[in-house]
């Protein structure tokens, strides 16, 4: 099965029902980049700012290809990543096959939009979120598929009044999908997104999840489908509220220092851990789509401890802890 580009409508009345789905799925993604893009431009402009977004069209030789919209040199967001792929895999690599045995030996389809947005002040919050469909294939065998996704933020002066709302927007956009699955994937967040090796959170969570289909959670294709658009949207509705509020707050030069320490931790959970970041390295991934997600600027110092009492010395004694946040 290959997924019909989306530009290209001329055969659509004999593609089968599998196919229509993932066009679909394709066309929504599509959007969701531009809406995303369109609405970060709009915070960077209202900051007093004038970077945009430059879209760079790429294709890749085993198939497939995407869209990678870049902003950087920021007022308001220093550098942002918003990317579209949808790309085709001969031989599955370990990080793939490994959680699923039974894929082995198929080829594959993966299609997406994920981001990363790291603003230049230290009172907002850096931001990440993708959602993916992934397809694998064997001739005469029916096709193999999953949704996952999800959203996180990673503050380095946060506010309490913030992290409610972040967990109100994913509380709110799963309440339609059963009362567990806020609670499911907030947990699976703030598993997936820890440093084992520091025994820290990278942020204060939101939502994560994978492998969502019938045989997971019983939801049909059009359920995973409407919970990746609720996902993708919620993202606008979680962040653009926090940029509004803190962009234009003061910073002095050492809570920028303290924002480029905290941000080496955000490279390290990716080059470590992350399993977009791996299975783009092991299935020969366009390297540039791979390593967007790092942040422009970024410190390390040794044995650095805050003075207890300190803003800096909160963030990791309280905030980056996994708890309720909307019984706060």
């Amino acid at each position: 099965m290959s997924i019909p580009d989306i530009n290209n409508n001329a055969n659509a009345g004999n593609l089968t029902p599998c196919e229509k789905d993932s066009m679909r799925v394709r066309e929504f993604l599509v959007d969701l980049q531009a809406r995303i893009c369109q609405a970060l431009e709009a915070q960077e402009a209202d900051g007093g700012g004038n970077a945009t977004f430059i879209p760079d069209d790429w294709e890749r030789p085993e198939g497939g290809g995407g869209r990678s919209c870049i902003l950087a040199g920021g007022d308001v967001i220093e550098k942002a990543g918003v990317m579209f792929s949808h790309i085709h895999v001969e031989n599955l690599p370990a990080s793939a096959t490994a959680r699923h045995p039974n894929i082995a030996g198929r080829k594959a389809q993966a299609m997406g939009v994920s981001l990363v947005v790291h603003p230049k002040n230290p009172n907002v919050p850096t931001s990440h979120a993708n959602v993916r469909l992934f397809i694998a294939e064997a001739a005469g065998e029916d096709p193999i598929w999953w949704f996952g996704g999800g959203f996180d933020l990673t503050p380095f002066y946060p506010v309490l009044a913030d992290c409610v709302h972040w967990h109100q927007v994913c509380h709110d956009l799963c309440a339609p999908f059963g009362d567990s699955i806020y609670p499911d994937f907030k947990q699976w967040c703030d598993e997936y997104f820890h440093l084992r090796h520091r025994d820290e959170q990278r942020g204060i969570g939101g939502l994560f999840y994978d492998d969502v289909n019938f045989e997971s959670r019983g939801w049909d294709f059009d359920t995973c489908f409407e919970f990746m658009q609720a996902v993708g949207n919620g993202y606008l509705d979680g962040i653009i509220p926090i940029f509004e509020q803190r962009k234009d707050l003061p910073y002095t030069d050492e809570q920028r220092e303290f924002q480029l320490y905290r941000r080496g931790r955000y490279v390290e959970y990716n080059l470590v851990y992350d399993r977009g970041t791996l299975f783009g390295l092991q299935s020969n991934g366009r390297i540039e789509s791979i390593l967007v997600s790092m942040p422009p600027l970024a410190s390390w110092h040794y044995r650095f401890e805050p003075a207890e009492g300190t803003a800096e010395f909160e963030l990791t004694d309280y905030y980056l802890k996994p708890q309720d946040w909307l019984t706060l």
